[in-house]
């Protein structure tokens, strides 16, 4: 087990965009202690507690970065640091344990660091640790949608978007990037619904933030929406419904990422036949943002125009 708390739930490389240009990433996925949220209440979606460890220690987190870094001699442009919840915690990650992880970081050279974290912890003490830094920093927050409806009622996710806002606009007035997290179909919203709910979202936000990403809900275990799922109250988005959301954000001129997570009924998906084209479209456009990547096409459209049009009456899927 102590094995284990001294290795990352996940690394891997991929692109990312910098400065309009395709890069190497390095993304690290850490075991923390968990988010504090979860602990408390949790969200209605997230499962991400299963991927945590109680008994983890600073010095496990810093072995963690360590072996990760240790992969090979290539340097990234990009680093994307994840937790299961808050990087700006002090409980997840001490301010003692980021500043080594910083220090690490800058002098390997990298050009921007992707974190994550809920707004309650984003406050000056913490951005002073990252001011002057050779490398650029972008923080994510999950604000999942512009109604406080949809984010304390159906996701639960224990802040309100005045909270997000004073977050957001902390980060841009100390120059730091802000990517805006947002929830495509959580539970009991339709179709059409949860399309019209992410696109309002990112217009309403486009003003406080750099970067909006469309994250299409994926059916995580011990979560509300998996019991719903196991009961065929609740389908994860289709994939058209994430291009056409991407869509529409891109044509209102924001720039919008969108990354599906997973394969299958549990995952974002069309009929099969065509999920990894349109997924590996989505994930292009992210980088290159040309929308003419997502000019797509399969015989399942059908379908899902009727879930798009009926659902909202049904209030069930209408096709799984």
């Amino acid at each position: 087990m102590s094995g284990r708390r001294a290795r990352a739930v996940a690394v891997w490389w991929e692109k990312e965009r910098l400065n309009g240009q395709v890069v190497d990433c390095l993304t690290i996925i850490l075991r923390t202690t968990g988010c504090y949220w979860a602990k408390r209440q949790g969200c209605s979606m997230c499962g991400y507690i299963r991927d945590t460890d109680p008994h983890v220690t600073q010095q496990d987190l810093l072995k963690q970065i360590d072996s990760a870094l240790a992969g090979g001699s290539d340097v990234p442009d990009v680093v994307k640091i994840f937790t299961s919840g808050s990087f700006f915690d002090a409980v997840e990650i001490s301010k003692e344990t980021r500043e080594k992880i910083v220090h690490k970081l800058e002098k390997l050279g990298i050009k921007k660091l992707i974190v994550e974290s809920r707004p309650e912890f984003v406050t000056e003490e913490v951005l002073d640790e990252f001011e002057g830094r050779k490398f650029h920093l972008e923080v994510g927050i999950g604000l999942e949608s512009a109604s406080d409806f949809v984010r304390e009622i159906i996701i639960n996710k224990g802040f309100t978007f005045r909270d997000f806002e004073e977050a957001a606009k902390l980060l841009r007035k100390r120059g730091f990037r802000v990517k805006a997290y947002l929830l495509l179909k959580p539970p009991f919203l339709s179709e059409s619904e949860a399309i019209a709910d992410v696109v309002h979202s990112a217009i309403k936000i486009r003003e406080l933030v750099d970067v909006v990403s469309i994250n299409p809900t994926n059916v995580q275990k011990g979560t509300l929406v998996e019991r719903l799922w196991q009961r065929n109250l609740y389908r994860p988005p289709w994939l058209w419904s994430a291009v056409e959301a991407v869509r529409q954000i891109r044509n209102e001129g924001i720039e919008v990422i969108c990354h599906p997570v997973g394969r299958g009924r549990r995952s974002p998906h069309n009929c099969g036949k065509c999920d990894d084209e349109v997924s590996k479209a989505l994930r292009d456009f992210s980088l290159h943002q040309d929308i003419s990547i997502l000019d797509l096409k399969c015989s399942c459209m059908e379908k899902w125009i009727k879930a798009v049009e009926l659902e909202r009456f049904s209030r069930v899927p209408l096709f799984q």
